[in-house]
């Protein structure tokens, strides 16, 4: 009987370890790169477009943000002002890489230059640079700092 006992013990002691392994290797959050675009974007048959420079930079993660939650600077994709709550910072490594560990959730995510926060892209509820990260996995996001670029 003790035999059984402790083939039943070692079974759920490697259960317990397998299922703790497992669960620390998933990730929640966001991944992705930062990247600096600037001059003339626009595509020509005589001159190859240069990549994109990953840079570093701070990524500021708000709660989903909608355009009638920030005060905006004229018609730019600038803002002096967000009023959702801002979540967390990360910065990007100097090839642009970040990696932010977030709960499930919907959020928006901007840059700065000097004071003013800058995102450029929108959903069709007027959501400012929308994410979503979903429960055990990473969000792929690519941020690009273009208002320098020409298209």
């Amino acid at each position: 009987m003790s035999h059984k006992k402790t083939i039943l013990l070692l079974a759920i002691s490697l259960h317990i370890l397998l299922t703790s392994a497992h669960s620390q290797g998933k990730k929640t959050g966001l991944e992705g790169y930062i990247f600096r675009i600037a001059g003339n974007r626009m595509p020509s048959p005589d001159a190859k477009l240069s990549p994109p420079k990953g840079i570093k930079a701070v990524l500021y993660i708000y709660e989903l943000t909608s355009l009638n939650q920030v005060t905006k600077q004229g018609e730019s994709a600038f803002y002096s002002g967000i009023r959702t709550r801002l979540v967390q910072t990360v910065t990007s490594n100097e090839n642009g890489y970040f990696f932010s560990s977030l709960p499930p959730g919907e959020y928006s995510v901007f840059t700065k230059k000097d004071a003013l926060y800058y995102a450029n892209n929108f959903d069709g509820d007027n959501h400012i640079a929308p994410v979503k990260v979903v429960a055990h996995k990473v969000t792929q996001v690519t941020v690009n700092i273009d208002y320098e670029a020409v298209y």
